[in-house]
């Protein structure tokens, strides 16, 4: 998060356009979060839910990802963001999904003796 908000509130980007890509941290693990509890309710072992879960999850990385190259390129005279913010907030975006990755990987072994919280 730290490299985000610098990506927005350095004295030379004063954008806050990139901030938006928090949103997209909101919202990225809650399809997975959803489906995992819907396949633990419904008993099924069918994995449709999960695998359209992860479908979108992936659509809303990617689009975080995304979000400041489109506002860095934009067509207008000058763009919407400066080249460095956008690699600040993709900087960012790296390490904000890589802790997902290791919270869900953490948290989802069956065999760790903190699984009980």
């Amino acid at each position: 998060m730290t490299l985000v908000i610098l990506g927005c509130a350095l004295p030379q980007y004063q954008v806050w356009w990139t901030f938006f890509v928090v949103l997209f941290y909101l919202l990225s693990p809650l399809p997975t979060l959803i489906a995992r509890r819907y396949n633990e309710n419904s008993g099924s072992s069918t994995m449709a839910a999960y695998e359209l879960a992860i479908f979108i999850t992936m659509g809303f990385v990617v689009s975080s990802f995304a979000l400041p190259i489109v506002l860095a390129r934009s067509p207008s005279p000058e763009p919407v963001i400066k080249w460095g913010a956008c690699y600040l907030t993709l900087a960012g975006n790296v390490v904000v999904y890589a802790t997902l990755v290791g919270f869900f990987l953490t948290f989802d072994a069956e065999d760790a003796d903190y699984i009980m919280w």
